[in-house]
């Protein structure tokens, strides 16, 4: 009988003083996170300050010390790989393709989560494959191998590999990495879309104006501690860019998206203070 993961009263995703750490190098040191669900949480903050090491916890290839990662309610732990594979799926920052793998081999890995002894591939599984080659435009590109691609469109290739696996959870640790400006933001909207459609999306990246725009729910790391979290409108001040960053800076509203915008101050502004 399959697991069902809903059986526990306690729904969700989220960390519980979790202390993470590569070999004797702690990263990060009891900390509780709710992955608030049904949002687009887009995690900020410094280089080594913890993000990617915080979502590979909550993805589940990376063990804490001490503490737990829970979904609903039950450490995560416990569920068969393929039962939380069929609720989270994970994108990591440098993902490796098995030699000579086509594009469309690749995607219809995503539906491995789906598959038992009784249930091989389906419609249900081809349908999920076109729609994730579809979504992030490389449809025509499926006969290829991933190797011979550009790094913009391996990427894709990946987030697409993500989409078929159709989960209620995506966690995405820098996705527009290897893009150019105009596929990261085609990327970023194509995580808005899936977040409207109902799915909790969780995202590491770099660009705090693009933060700003497209997360509902912004936090912002230092040191292996969550600064603050909340609504980007709410909590992205001056003095939380220096806090984290040391950067000086000034926020004014993007005049397309209404979101903050960080400015940051010229250097010859900064001498004449």
């Amino acid at each position: 009988m399959e697991e069902d993961l809903r059986m526990t009263t306690a729904a969700g995703l989220s960390a519980r003083d979790v202390t993470l750490a590569y070999d004797a190098r702690t990263v990060i040191e009891e900390l509780s996170f709710d992955v608030p669900d049904a949002e687009f949480t887009v995690i900020v903050g410094p280089n080594a300050c913890g993000k990617s090491t915080l979502l590979k916890a909550l993805a589940r290839t990376l063990k804490p010390v001490s503490g737990e990662v829970l979904l609903d309610g039950r450490a995560i732990g416990e569920y068969r790989s393929k039962a939380v594979a069929r609720r989270l799926a994970m994108l990591p920052q440098s993902p490796i393709a098995p030699e000579a793998i086509s594009v469309r081999d690749l995607v219809g890995r995503g539906r491995y989560p789906h598959q038992t002894l009784l249930r091989q591939w389906t419609s249900a599984d081809g349908d999920a494959v076109e729609h994730a080659l579809e979504a992030t435009g490389v449809a025509e590109l499926t006969d290829r191998h991933v190797a011979e691609l550009s790094g913009g469109q391996r990427q894709r290739a990946w987030i697409a590999m993500v989409l078929a696996q159709q989960t209620e959870y995506l966690l995405l640790d820098e996705p527009t990495t290897f893009l150019d400006i105009a596929h990261q933001y085609e990327v970023l909207d194509l995580c808005s879309r899936l977040h409207a459609a109902g799915r909790t999306v969780v995202a590491v990246l770099h660009d705090l104006n693009q933060a700003a725009r497209y997360a509902t729910h912004l936090v912002c790391m230092k040191d292996g501690a969550i600064l603050a979290q909340g609504r980007p409108d709410e909590i992205m001040t001056s003095e939380l860019i220096h806090a984290a960053f040391g950067m000086d800076c000034r926020i004014i509203t993007d005049p397309e998206s209404g979101s903050p915008m960080v400015i940051p101050r010229h250097t010859r502004e900064l001498a004449r203070r």
